[in-house]
């Protein structure tokens, strides 16, 4: 049996996982099943095998480059008896793993050491994406925290003043505080992945008027700091815009190839560094659309298959509702039911009978056209699986291990 071997973006490797193959299978047979007659049976009622849970709009920074700045303190958040009642009908129908992340800081949240409870409780792989500020209350649910699950600090600088032009935090919030805070938290329990999350940003790009920190040359810093703290990682991902009315996630949104080739060359230069830097001591993890945009292979992340089949896959359980993507986050046309849609049996259908329609009418070919898809591949992937006729017990198992999707 093929071992995943903690591909993080292997999406196709994780959905042949041994406890999830058979929702993947399922799924091919229904879509096929769908394109031979016109019609098919209902939709596997299985649910996400991961979610993305955002527990609160509240954010106690102002990150000008927040792609969630729409919908970030709106007043919103999920309450526990949703939450606790959406993850036992979703754990009930195959749910795995579950990412605190999102329209808000999760730390925020006054339940967020029950609700991590509970997830473990369930049974479910936990990832933490956070800002840092509060990370007394990751420390209190450290122990909790197995193999597998881990805590990922939004941080995007070395340098305390691109720290705070980054994340405008409040003034008792400091990077070199929220760095000591993390050792603390790995010291507590070193089988959590401490990830050390770094958008790159260079000069030019400017969200309601406001140029962005640049901070390309801060990479081989960073990747120093993480090893000087107790980090496992480092992932770098490209800056990316939110177009149309703050509605689709994009990059590189105004073709200029002299300035792309320009920031090209500086962050290879600056990623080499850091590689020299981390010496195999820190592990260096490079997003899809970082790799596409040093590949200048962008355009063909953004040319998506006409159905999106990830959204059976993993979805997003947020305040302001339950929505097919990641991508579209509090954007109507990914919103598939109201905020308590996972609550019980018949919500649960009821939302499934949303999903079904999402996959059978929502274009991703015109729709996502300018989004450079984090599940390009995997989407192409299972689309060219379905079209080719291949019998579904050809797919090829792989050992359980991570179900982040």
């Amino acid at each position: 049996m093929e071992k995943l071997e903690k591909r993080e973006h292997d999406f196709g490797a994780k959905l042949r996982q041994k406890s999830v193959i058979d929702n993947l299978r399922q799924y091919i047979t229904w879509e096929r099943q769908l394109r031979d007659s016109g019609t098919a049976p209902a939709l596997p009622p299985l649910s996400p095998v991961s979610i993305n849970l955002d527990l609160t709009s509240a954010c106690n920074f102002r990150c000008p480059h927040c792609v969630d700045s729409g919908i970030i303190n709106t007043g919103e958040a999920l309450d526990l008896d949703t939450i606790m009642q959406s993850l036992d009908t979703l754990r009930g129908r195959g749910l795995l793993s579950v990412i605190l992340i999102g329209g808000g800081e999760p730390t925020i949240h006054p339940d967020f050491e029950e609700i991590v409870r509970y997830c473990r409780g369930q049974g479910l792989q936990v990832g933490i994406v956070t800002n840092g500020s509060r990370l007394d209350r990751v420390a209190r649910i450290a122990d909790l925290l197995g193999e597998g699950d881990w805590v990922r600090l939004s941080l995007d600088a070395a340098r305390e003043d691109t720290f705070r032009k980054s994340h405008r935090p409040g003034k008792n919030v400091t990077l070199g505080k929220i760095l000591a805070d993390a050792r603390a938290v790995k010291g507590l329990n070193p089988s959590i992945s401490l990830g050390y999350s770094y958008v790159i940003v260079w000069e030019g790009i400017s969200i309601n008027g406001t140029e962005l920190c640049r901070n390309i040359d801060e990479i081989p810093e960073a990747v120093a700091l993480a090893g000087d703290y107790g980090f496992d990682y480092v992932s770098f991902k490209p800056c990316l815009l939110r177009l149309d009315g703050s509605l689709k996630e994009s990059l590189f949104s105004r073709p200029d190839k002299e300035r792309e080739d320009r920031i090209i060359r500086e962050i290879r230069e600056n990623m080499d560094k850091a590689r020299a830097v981390s010496d195999g001591t820190v592990k260096i993890l490079e997003s899809v659309n970082l790799h596409a945009m040093l590949d200048r292979s962008v355009h063909e992340l953004k040319r998506q298959p006409k159905v999106c089949h990830s959204q059976f896959f993993r979805t997003v359980l947020a305040p302001s509702g339950v929505f097919h993507c990641p991508a579209y986050r509090g954007v109507p046309k990914g919103r598939i039911a109201d905020s308590d849609g996972y609550r019980g049996h018949e919500g649960f259908l009821s939302t499934h009978g949303s999903l079904e329609r999402s996959i059978r009418e929502f274009d991703a070919e015109r729709e996502c056209n300018v989004i450079v898809c984090f599940y390009h591949h995997v989407n192409w992937w299972i689309e060219r699986f379905i079209e080719s006729g291949r019998s579904v017990d050809e797919l090829e198992v792989v050992e359980d291990n991570n179900f982040f999707l």
